[in-house]
C-alpha cells in the first residue's frame, strides 16, 4: 500500500531563510519526491517548489519603527496564513528564521495539534536567553545551525536538534579565487571587492550609499579596482540600481550580480557586508570583510 503524500508548510521571512529553505525542500525531495510544500517563500523557495500564499517580501522589514509602520499588514499576513493552514492541516510546520513571526504562527498551529518546528534557533546564547522556555512551549522541535544551542533548549525540557549550515557543506575548504573570477569574467589581475548590501530592501536603502561612498574612496587608493555586488531579490537589484544611476556612482566599475554571494565572496579579496547571515558566508569563504550596519535613529534610541 502506497503512503500518502506529505504536506509541508514553510514560512521563510527573507533572503537568508529562502536560502536554507530551498536547500531542505531539495534535502526531503530527493528522500520523499511527492512532498507538497506550501506556505511563504521567495524565489529558491517557489523554483524548489513551494507554493507561495504571500509575497515573502511583505515580511521583510526591520527595526522597531519599519515594523511598526507596517504592522497591520504583517499581523493581516499571519493571520491569514495561520487561517490556511489551519484548513490545509499540514503534516509539519516549519518556521524558517524570522522568530518574531514565525513562533507566533507556530503557537497557533500546535494549539491546532499541527506539528511545529522552527528551523534557526534564535541567538539565545547571546542576549535574552529566557526566551528558551516560551520556545519550548511554541514548538515542538528546534532545528540548530550551531552544535552549542540544542542543550540551551534541553535544559528547559525541550527537543533540539543540531542540522548544521547547508552552506558549510556546499562550499569548498580552500576556495579558489582564479576559478571564481574566471566564472565571474572579473579581470583576475585586478583587486576585486564584493559589496553585500544586504537581503532587505530597507537594508539596501541604508547600507548601499555607505558601501558605495566607500567605494569611490577605495577607488581612489587603488584606480584599477573593480567591484561586484551580488543580490538576494528583484526589489533589493531594483534600489541598487536606483543609487548605481545617481551621478556620483555613475562611473564605478560594479557589477550587479544575480545570487551567487558565495562565488562574490570567493572572487574577491575583502568584502563589505551588512551584517547578518551573509558574514557566515563570507567567513566559510575565508575572505576579510568589514562588517557595517545602520538603523534609523527612532530604532537606535
Amino acid at each position: 500500500m502506497m503512503s500518502q503524500p506529505l504536506t509541508i508548510a514553510l514560512c521563510a521571512g527573507e533572503a537568508s531563510g529562502d536560502l536554507l529553505g530551498a536547500h531542505l525542500i531539495e534535502a526531503i525531495k530527493a528522500q520523499r519526491p511527492d512532498t507538497q510544500f506550501i506556505g511563504i517563500g521567495g524565489p529558491r523557495m517557489i523554483a524548489a517548489g513551494c507554493q507561495s500564499l504571500f509575497d515573502q517580501e511583505r515580511l521583510a522589514v526591520r527595526g522597531y519603527v519599519e515594523v511598526i509602520k507596517r504592522l497591520p499588514e504583517i499581523l493581516k499576513i499571519r493571520r491569514e496564513l495561520v487561517a490556511r493552514l489551519k484548513a490545509v492541516r499540514p503534516n509539519v510546520f516549519v518556521g524558517i528564521d524570522a522568530p518574531d513571526f514565525n513562533l507566533g504562527v507556530a503557537e497557533q498551529l500546535k494549539a491546532a495539534g499541527i506539528p511545529t518546528v522552527h528551523y534557526v534557533s534564535p541567538s539565545v546564547w547571546a542576549w535574552k536567553r529566557g526566551r528558551v522556555k516560551k520556545i519550548v512551549r511554541q514548538v515542538n522541535q528546534v532545528l540548530c545551525l550551531f552544535p552549542m544551542e540544542p542543550e540551551l533548549y534541553r535544559q528547559e525540557g525541550g527537543n533540539a536538534l543540531f542540522v548544521g549550515h547547508p552552506l558549510a557543506q556546499a562550499l569548498p575548504m580552500e576556495a579558489d579565487k582564479a576559478a571564481a573570477r574566471a566564472r565571474l569574467k572579473l579581470d583576475e589581475d585586478r583587486p576585486v571587492f564584493a559589496i553585500l548590501a544586504g537581503s532587505r530592501v530597507s537594508e539596501v536603502d541604508y547600507m548601499a550609499p555607505v558601501f558605495l561612498q566607500a567605494a569611490l574612496l577605495i577607488l581612489r587608493e587603488l584606480p584599477n579596482a573593480q567591484f561586484i555586488s551580488p543580490y538576494a531579490t528583484a526589489a533589493t537589484r531594483e534600489r541598487l540600481q536606483h543609487y548605481l544611476s545617481q551621478p556620483q556612482f555613475e562611473k564605478l566599475p560594479i557589477r550587479l550580480q544575480a545570487a551567487k554571494a558565495d562565488l562574490a565572496c570567493t572572487a574577491a579579496d575583502a568584502v563589505l557586508v551588512t551584517s547578518g547571515t551573509a558574514t557566515l558566508e563570507v567567513a566559510l569563504c575565508k575572505r576579510p570583510m568589514v562588517i557595517s550596519y545602520k538603523i534609523s535613529t527612532p530604532t537606535y534610541w
